[in-house]
């Protein structure tokens, strides 16, 4: 399967990538960075520490850093660390982004790929809609969008009513959801249903000593912040949305028209509609059996 990412790494982004970097049927083809849990100037950073990690040799395009209508966003360093990776310090990566935007890029490689190319945002959906903007028939060349975020009908996580994702951008989602594409949201309704403990980081590390313990080491303020909220470990949210393009078997869908409260203070609510066109939500899961997949995927 073909696959882009575009992420704001990112704790659990981390956990996304590796994830696909090491999966047989995915055949990463780049990763496109946005502004979200960190700048988008970090999340490029990252986003090429996490290439050479995996080594891989893939091209890494910059994009959006902010939303496309709202003011720009403070990063959430409470959540991810100040640089993304809990308490770990600024990476130095070798490579560097290529030249091209990220949009400018996706739009490229779905006609390279036209109908092959799934596309998984991770982040604030900010670089799919510029991408739509550049290349009407971009929507429709992807195979499909698998997108990280929403809440259908589950609470938020940023407010009572959105999560973070599109709290962050939703004129941007807006505009994908209108867009014809093949999409389906992979939302706090079943992210927040797969925890990870200190105990399974452990085991990832038991597992695969080389990115078990970097993971394991970037976990400890990732786990604190969860704990500040209530919950006994970290929603398994950007790899659920990465493991859902090659198992969607994991996940119930209600197909249902969808949109976004774009102003007030619901703003980023993902809800149910009429008039518009029809998205695949995932409202169920597994959580156990998708957790023990996740883990046995890592030290094969």
């Amino acid at each position: 399967m073909k696959l882009i990412i575009d992420t704001d790494p990112g704790v659990d982004d981390a956990l996304a990538i590796l994830y696909a970097a090491a999966h047989p049927q995915i055949e990463l083809l780049g990763l496109t960075t946005v502004f979200g849990n960190v700048t988008v100037k970090q999340a490029t950073r990252n986003a090429l520490y996490l290439v050479e990690r995996a080594g891989l040799d893939i091209p890494v395009a910059e994009g959006a850093g902010k939303p496309m209508q709202l003011p720009p966003f403070t990063p959430s360093h409470h959540v991810h660390g100040p640089e993304g990776f809990g308490h770990l310090p600024e990476m130095s990566p070798k490579g560097s982004k290529i030249d091209e935007s990220a949009a400018a890029f996706l739009v490229r490689m779905a006609r390279e790929h036209k109908g092959e190319l799934v596309l998984c945002p991770i982040g604030p959906i900010t670089n799919v809609a510029d991408a739509i903007a550049l290349d009407p028939e971009f929507a429709t060349n992807l195979r499909e969008i698998v997108f990280m975020g929403g809440a259908l009908d589950a609470r938020g996580n940023i407010t009572p009513y959105a999560e973070a994702n599109t709290y962050h951008d939703p004129h941007a989602l807006d505009i994908v959801l209108q867009s014809g594409a093949n999409i389906r949201m992979i939302g706090l309704d079943v992210t927040m249903e797969v925890l990870l403990t200190a105990e399974d980081f452990e085991e990832l590390e038991r597992r695969d000593p080389e990115h078990g313990a970097f993971l394991r080491e970037m976990s400890h303020f990732y786990l604190e912040f969860y704990r500040t909220v209530g919950a006994e470990g970290c929603g398994l949210h950007d790899p659920l949305a990465v493991m859902a393009c090659v198992m969607p078997e994991l996940v119930g869908l209600e197909h249902t028209p969808l949109d976004v409260v774009l102003e007030g203070p619901e703003i980023g609510r993902t809800r149910r509609a009429t008039g518009r066109p029809d998205i695949g939500v995932a409202l169920n899961c597994d959580g156990a059996d998708i957790k023990r997949r996740f883990i046995e995927s890592f030290g094969g």
